[in-house]
């Protein structure tokens, strides 16, 4: 089955083509700002580098969050018109646990994520050794952070990661100074998550009802 992910959650506008083996195609942009107008073409750019048609996809990703409110509501409004056009299951991964994903390729044992979340706060959560998530995601303010990481964390991922291990005084591996995952594990972890595609915002004053995010229905009469 062909795997089509998208990240838009953070200043990365990103799409990636997965056959459940490997990687077909690739396209990821470094823009900030503008995925609305970009995304199209970033997910053309890795269908055609995969020489497949966008009728051939099986399956959609799409990175949820935490991240920019706008960016999340353009990903997920994507994937769900991509989905409703194409009879095909979507799925939601969240930009920690595809960085918690990608951290134990570099580092064993426990770790946490965390990653900036703009208003002073961190958006933080800890994973097992074998990559299952210890507890909720959480937004709380840097400062606090580092309470918040257990003894027995060795490693913090994310572009928060070296704040808050120079907080804790204690000798703690940072590494992947990223907002969010790889596009690829984004795609390969579609497999295995059984997450809706609902966006996860985690600041709630910020999570308020956008008039213009449902998708409208097409067809006769509509």
């Amino acid at each position: 089955m062909l795997t089509l992910a998208i990240d838009t959650a953070a200043r990365f506008c990103s799409a990636c083509a997965w056959d459940g083996k490997r990687v077909l195609g690739v396209e990821e942009r470094d823009i900030g700002r503008g995925h609305a107008e970009q995304l199209m073409e970033v997910v053309a750019g890795a269908l055609a580098g995969a020489g497949r048609a966008f009728s051939d996809i099986g399956r959609i990703a799409v990175a949820v969050g935490p991240g920019s409110f706008t960016g999340i509501r353009v990903g997920v409004a994507a994937a769900r018109g991509f989905g409703l056009a194409l009879g095909a299951p979507v799925v939601g991964i969240t930009t920690l646990e595809a960085l918690a994903e990608d951290a134990r390729g570099v580092a064993a044992g426990a770790l946490a994520v965390a990653v900036h979340g703009g208003r002073g706060q961190v958006f933080l959560q800890s994973f097992a050794a074998d990559g299952a998530p210890v507890g909720e995601p959480v937004a709380v303010p840097l400062e606090e952070a580092a309470s918040l990481v257990a003894p027995s964390i060795g490693c913090i991922a994310g572009n928060a990661a070296t704040d808050i291990a120079a907080a804790l005084g204690r000798p703690v591996q940072a590494v992947l100074d990223r907002p969010t995952g790889s596009i690829t594990t984004i795609a390969r972890l579609a497999e295995r998550s059984g997450r809706r595609p609902v966006p996860l915002y985690l600041r709630g004053a910020d999570a308020r009802p956008q008039s213009g995010f449902a998708l409208p229905r097409t067809g006769s009469g509509a």
